[in-house]
């Protein structure tokens, strides 16, 4: 199981990023993804999910408004992009894919994690 993401870098406060996640298709295809998301010192952190389909999705209040998290059916790709990023956005992020067809707040609820991107937002 191998999921691979891309995407992150260094913004300034105010900008955009586009994170993309790919997985498995045997893996992933009929299971809810998520990102989450690791700060220095702290927590992992929920941060979006959405469903097998793509037709539901939740959001960190955090990044409500500002996050959109979408996903390729075909191509098993989520898509997490942000704007208006702001310093506290700062951190590592991964995706993973959920236990059951929907996503979920908890980590518990993953079953593949795949290796995180870095976002740095300066301020």
């Amino acid at each position: 199981v191998q999921l691979q993401a891309s995407g992150g870098g260094l913004v300034q406060a105010g900008g955009s990023l586009k994170l993309s996640c790919t997985a498995s298709k045997r893996t992933s295809s009929n299971n809810g993804m998520g990102w989450f998301r690791q700060a220095p010192g702290k927590g992992r952190e929920f941060v979006a999910a959405i469903s097998w389909n793509g037709g539901s999705s939740l959001y960190a209040d955090s990044v409500k408004g500002r996050f959109t998290i979408t996903r390729e059916y075909a191509s098993s790709t989520v898509y997490l992009e942000m704007n208006n990023l702001k310093p506290e956005d700062t951190a590592v992020y991964s995706c993973a894919v959920a236990r059951s067809a929907y996503g979920s707040v908890s980590p518990d609820l993953y079953n593949y994690w795949g290796r995180g991107t870095q976002v740095t937002v300066s301020s």
